[in-house]
């Protein structure tokens, strides 16, 4: 997580014109931009996604997460409410991966459990914006999601007992994030940071209730972080 965080400040500072931006007394670019009913672009990003187990029983041994860096495509629909206030419709594809090592096994073909997975997501968000000072514009952003997970396996009649680990496909949530609007000569470009809490419980459980696996799992949610990059 703290890579991810210091990436997205790096690539802030290096963004082209970025610095450009908070001149005291810039030369004011896309002056008409925010004043459209309906606006468009995409958006380009990384994400870190990890899980949060709920256990039936503490045993004093916790399920071992192992994160990797995914990547998200997409596009937007923005619709202006007023100056300060925007709903967007960011449809998405998201791939991402995770390695859980469970306890208690001996053998690493049974420690270990691959998740890959890869989603397609449907945010609708509010975006609160601050007045524009020159150049850039700092917001905020929050909203709910439902996502569809196509590596999902839930249909599979296998589970882990031979090496299946399913979860379910569909995935409801919330985002939570801010962000900065920079104003450049031709975009306006607009790096952000995100967090997304699923409130799904997506463990599809094995088909022993007392799998040493999922047996002692009560719920196990998607949280995660984005970093987006959007031009509009």
């Amino acid at each position: 997580m703290k890579n991810v965080l210091l990436l997205f400040g790096l690539l802030l500072a290096i963004s082209p014109n970025s610095m450009a931006q908070f001149n005291k007394d810039p030369i004011l670019n896309l002056q008409s931009e925010d004043l459209k009913l309906l606006n468009w672009g995409y958006y380009l990003g990384i994400n870190q996604y990890d899980f949060q187990f709920e256990f039936k029983n503490d045993i004093g041994q916790d399920i071992l997460v192992d994160k990797s860096i995914g990547f998200n495509v997409g596009l937007i629909g923005e619709m202006r409410i007023n100056e300060y206030l925007d709903v967007r419709f960011e449809p998405g594809l998201l791939y991402t991966g995770r390695n859980l090592g469970f306890p208690g096994f001996t053998s690493e073909a049974d420690a270990i459990r691959e998740v890959k997975s890869t989603y397609i997501r449907f945010p609708l968000l509010l975006k609160v914006s601050a007045k524009r000072f020159g150049n850039w514009k700092p917001y905020v952003t929050g909203g709910l999601y439902t996502s569809i997970n196509l590596g999902s396996k839930e249909d599979s009649l296998d589970d882990n007992s031979s090496g299946e680990f399913r979860m379910k496909q569909n995935v409801y949530g919330y985002e939570l994030g801010f962000g900065i609007d920079i104003y450049t000569e031709y975009f306006k470009f607009s790096p952000s940071i995100r967090g997304v809490f699923a409130l799904t419980n997506e463990l599809v459980p094995d088909n022993d209730p007392n799998s040493p696996w999922t047996g002692n799992i009560n719920a196990m949610r998607t949280r995660g972080i984005f970093i987006n990059f959007t031009f509009e």
